[in-house]
C-alpha cells in the first residue's frame, strides 16, 4: 500500500518572504518563508458534439473547492502565454509565463509548456503487433515538436526510463527504437513511479500510457495511483487494446484512472486507431485551459472535492472535463527563525 504521505508532492509551495522597508531593517530582521498551497487544474471545454470551445474567458469559470468558491489565480488558454489575475480578472496584457507559437516545425502541434511522460507497455502482451505500436509512439512525439519536455518510459515487471524527460525528440526516438519485449506487466507500480517523477513539475504534464493488456505483476493497487496523480495534477491518458478490453476489470480502471485525473481512455481495434488515439491526445492537450488557484481557509486537511463550472448559457451548452479533487496533508515545523508548512 502507498503511504498517504506521498500525496503532498502535487501541492505546489511558493515561498514569499516579508521584511521590514528599508535595507537597514531588511538586513537586521530575519526573514519570515510562508509557503502558499497554488492548485493548478488543466479543463478541457467540449461542445455536446466533443468539438473543443476557445475564447472562453477567467470570468467564465467557476471554481469551488469543498462548495467554498476559489478566486482564479493564474489562466491560460491552449497555447496562449500563462497570465496573472486579481480577483479572477486579468490584471494587465503583460504574460504571466512566456508563451510560444501555436504550431510547431514541421507542421506538428505545439503545446507550450507541457511536460509529456510516455509510458510504454514492453511486457509479453506486446508481441504481436510491438512494431506497430513503436510507429504510433513515433509518430507522436514526432507531432508535439514544440512541446516543453518529453520522456519515454517503457515497463514490463520493472520500470526503464529509456530517456528522461527532454526537449530533445531525437533522444526520444532513439528510445523508443532500442525498445524491446519483455516478460510479465507491472503497470500499475511502473505508472506510480512515473507519477512520482511528474509531481514535482509545474504546468501542465500528462502521462500517455499505451497498455495492450492488463496488469498481472504489480503489488500497488490502481486506486493509490489514481489518488497521487489527482493530487499532483497529472493528466493520464491510457492508449489500450482489445486485448485489454476483453478483460472487463481493467476496462474499468483504465477508465476510471483516467476520468479522475481528467485524461481519457482509449481502446484500438488496430494499429490505426493507435495512431488516431495518439492524434486526438495530442489534440487534447493543446486545447486545455490552465487555471490555478489559492486555496481559500478550509478546515478539512483530507481529500479536497474540486469542482468547476461555466457561467452564463455556457452552463446549459458545454461539458467539462478535469481533475475531481486532492488530498492535502501538511505537516508544521519551525527551523530557526523560519517558519515553514510543508
Amino acid at each position: 500500500m502507498v503511504k498517504r504521505v506521498l500525496l503532498f508532492l502535487g501541492l505546489f509551495s511558493l515561498p514569499l518572504s516579508v521584511g521590514s522597508a528599508g535595507a537597514a531593517a531588511q538586513n537586521e530582521a530575519s526573514p519570515i518563508h510562508v509557503n502558499v498551497v497554488l492548485v493548478q487544474l488543466s479543463v478541457a471545454v467540449t461542445d455536446r458534439k466533443g468539438n473543443y470551445i476557445s475564447g472562453l474567458h477567467p470570468e467564465d469559470f467557476v471554481i469551488m473547492e469543498d462548495g467554498i468558491p476559489e478566486k482564479t489565480a493564474t489562466f491560460e488558454e491552449g497555447n496562449e502565454p500563462t497570465r496573472a489575475l486579481i480577483n479572477g480578472v486579468a490584471s494587465d496584457d503583460s504574460p504571466f509565463a512566456s508563451g510560444s507559437d501555436s504550431a510547431g516545425e514541421g507542421g506538428g502541434m505545439k503545446v507550450a509548456g507541457a511536460n509529456i511522460f510516455i509510458l510504454f507497455d514492453t511486457s509479453n502482451y506486446m508481441y504481436p503487433g510491438f512494431v506497430f505500436a513503436q510507429d504510433a509512439i513515433a509518430d507522436f512525439i514526432r507531432s508535439l515538436e514544440g512541446v516543453n519536455r518529453v520522456a519515454l518510459y517503457s515497463y514490463s515487471r520493472n520500470l526503464s526510463r529509456v530517456a528522461s524527460l527532454t526537449p530533445d525528440r531525437a533522444q526520444v526516438l532513439r528510445g523508443v527504437r532500442n525498445t524491446v519485449a519483455g516478460d510479465d506487466a507491472a503497470l500499475y507500480n511502473s505508472l506510480l513511479l512515473t507519477v512520482k517523477d511528474a509531481a514535482p513539475l509545474t504546468g501542465r504534464k500528462a502521462i500517455v500510457v499505451f497498455s495492450n493488456g492488463p496488469d498481472n505483476a504489480s503489488l500497488v493497487p490502481p486506486e493509490d495511483v489514481a489518488e497521487l496523480a489527482q493530487s499532483t495534477g497529472t493528466i493520464i491518458y491510457m492508449i489500450s487494446t482489445r486485448q485489454a478490453q476483453s478483460e472487463p476489470v481493467s476496462t474499468a480502471v483504465f477508465e476510471r484512472m483516467s476520468k479522475a485525473t481528467g485524461g481519457k481512455a482509449y481502446f484500438s481495434k488496430d494499429w490505426k486507431d493507435e495512431k488516431q488515439a495518439f492524434a486526438s491526445i495530442r489534440d487534447d492537450l493543446a486545447h486545455l485551459y490552465a487555471l490555478s488557484y489559492y486555496p481559500q481557509p478550509n478546515p478539512n486537511r483530507g481529500w479536497r472535492t474540486i469542482t468547476v463550472k461555466l457561467v452564463g448559457k455556457a452552463a446549459q451548452k458545454y461539458h467539462i472535463r478535469t481533475r475531481t479533487g486532492y488530498r492535502l496533508i501538511q505537516t508544521q515545523s519551525v527551523v530557526g527563525n523560519t517558519a515553514s508548512s510543508e
